[in-house]
């Protein structure tokens, strides 16, 4: 019954994109088909943003700060953020001191889910299988209720993807997510971001990872003899070239990229 209900919303959604009027201008045409990451820089650099539809995993060295490029993302269109790392309060402080609005983010809150009872004592659900279910299951049912509630232009961002890969479940339960943010994604046309921490998890689920997203950003910390600097390469990007230069970036007011080197 539940696949009968999904499939209908999807063909219903498709209905409703075919019976749209005509897209009128190239500037249309282009907004249609590229998705702003809210980077103008980055934007450029990916040929006008990223392809609408895209699931983009962001595979981060943990001591790189990749989580303000999730920040930034925040401010080009309404967004959903799964935070299952830290409660969504902590999450939305850290979002504001950049000077990033918070007013078109709609958190999921799968963190206090996870380790809190519904009296507010925190639990060690760690390792307790059945739990780790019942998380995905939760994460799920609220994606769906996302493809049958929202429009196009929204970002769907999991702070983080690793939380997933290491909970204690079978690994088709992880599968399943992955296909059902995939096709969330690909019916709403939208953009879906997924966070991973390098070096924290099982490689062949890192691997199936890799495998199905339709872009990959690797973020690296660089250390030098006098500095550390941030390096951003974009490997995989589906339907396009990806580029071959490492783009330099800094955290300051947001993620401020180096357009000495890659932009011309």
């Amino acid at each position: 019954m539940e696949n009968a209900i999904k499939t209908s919303l999807i063909q219903t959604r498709k209905d409703e994109r075919s019976a749209s009027p005509a897209i009128s201008s190239i500037k249309e045409f282009a907004e249609k088909q590229n998705r702003t990451t809210g980077i103008e820089v980055l934007d450029r650099t990916l040929g006008g943003g990223l392809p609408s539809g895209s699931v983009t995993y962001i595979y981060a060295d943990a001591k790189s700060m990749a989580e303000v490029f999730l920040y930034q993302f925040t401010q080009a269109r309404k967004s959903y953020y799964f935070s299952n790392e830290r409660r969504p309060q902590y999450v939305m402080h850290d979002i504001e001191s950049f000077g990033f609005k918070t007013s078109d983010i709609v958190f999921v809150d799968i963190y206090s889910e996870y380790y809190f009872t519904a009296h507010g004592e925190m639990v060690d659900n760690v390792g307790n299988e059945f739990v780790d279910a019942k998380i995905v299951e939760f994460t799920e049912y609220n994606l769906k209720k996302i493809l049958a509630e929202e429009e196009e232009d929204i970002n769907i961002i999991f702070d983080t993807f690793s939380f997933y890969l290491n909970l204690k479940v079978n690994p088709g339960l992880i599968k399943r997510l992955i296909n059902i943010i995939y096709e969330t994604t690909k019916n709403l046309n939208c953009v879906s971001f997924l966070y991973g921490l390098k070096d924290t998890h099982q490689k062949n689920h890192e691997n199936e990872i890799l495998k199905s997203c339709d872009v990959i950003f690797d973020v690296e910390l660089e250390k030098t003899a006098d500095k550390i600097s941030n390096r951003l390469s974009i490997p995989k990007i589906r339907g396009r070239i990806p580029t071959t230069e490492m783009i330099r970036f800094k955290v300051g007011d947001g993620v401020q990229i180096d357009t000495t080197k890659d932009i011309a």
